[in-house]
């Protein structure tokens, strides 16, 4: 009976592993000539929203005569390509040339912190794969751009055949986090409770180093990974170790407001030793 039940196992992993396999090859034979932009909150309105206008907007320029096509992955329903085109210029003054296209996504519960009272890291990180899932099944580009640090997703899009892209603001996990959680600080990222009992400790250093090896995989599968501080490329380095595909790129910051303060009070933003002004 038990070797009955094992071979059934067997052959119900196998065949569910071949459809996936066969899947994805049907999907990667269907790919659109596009970048998808993975970001799953278009309204958050931080810096990270920034970075996606202003990487659309790149790609606009710089492949104008590519017929490349700018899609994004959005969990927002209301939200529109003119509507996305409105808010890129209103709220940040980034102008696209054309409205991008817009994947709506319908999963993005799963991964809304509340859904995970307790390991939040582990089930965001897993969700965030699930909400990956839908959106590359409905529509699977040439290149992925995940531009709010979804490492997770990357094996997947991969599998997908896509070239996958990526801008992280902050790791999923970092050393100084397990650093913390092993000397017992209690912090934002660390419980009293679990920061005075050693046993407690333990078990939490073991769960974020097996989430920072896990982390450390799924990151390696970028083709370009970019970030936005040293810090932050010291620690994608050590984890990642793609140091030859990790590039440092500083986030774009609107110094218009700097620039009017500047003419108010007769100062200059430039830096430039030989400016008059």
């Amino acid at each position: 009976m038990a070797i009955a039940f094992v071979i059934w196992g067997l052959i119900t992993a196998l065949s569910v592993s071949a459809l996936i396999i066969k899947l994805c090859i049907h999907i990667r034979r269907n790919r659109k000539r596009a970048m998808g932009f993975f970001h799953p909150y278009t309204n958050d309105g931080g810096g990270g929203e920034r970075v996606l206008w202003c990487a659309v907007k790149a790609i606009q320029e710089e492949t104008s005569h590519l017929d490349l096509d700018c899609v994004i992955y959005t969990g927002d329903h209301d939200a529109s390509p003119h509507s996305l085109m409105a808010r890129a210029l209103d709220r940040f003054g980034v102008k696209l040339i054309h409205p991008p296209k817009v994947v709506h996504l319908y999963k993005r519960k799963w991964f809304e912190e509340t859904t995970y009272p307790h390991f939040t890291m582990i089930g965001q990180s897993l969700g965030s794969v699930y909400l990956s899932w839908e959106a590359l099944y409905k529509f699977t580009p040439l290149y992925y751009f995940d531009t709010s640090g979804y490492a997770f997703t990357y094996p997947l899009a991969r599998m997908f055949g896509c070239k996958v892209i990526c801008y992280t603001h902050y790791p999923t996990i970092s050393l100084d986090m397990i650093y913390r959680v092993r000397e017992r600080y209690s912090m934002y990222n660390n419980d009293a409770l679990i920061a005075q009992s050693i046993w407690l400790s333990q078990c939490k250093v073991l769960y974020y180093t097996i989430i920072g090896w896990m982390y450390g995989f799924v990151g390696s599968c970028a083709h370009l990974a970019m970030v936005n501080s040293s810090w932050n490329q010291s620690h994608i380095e050590k984890l990642w170790r793609i140091p030859h595909r990790t590039k440092r790129v500083y986030p774009p910051c609107d110094t218009s407001g700097l620039q009017g303060l500047g003419e108010i009070f007769g100062w200059c933003c430039c830096r430039n030793p030989l400016c008059d002004r």
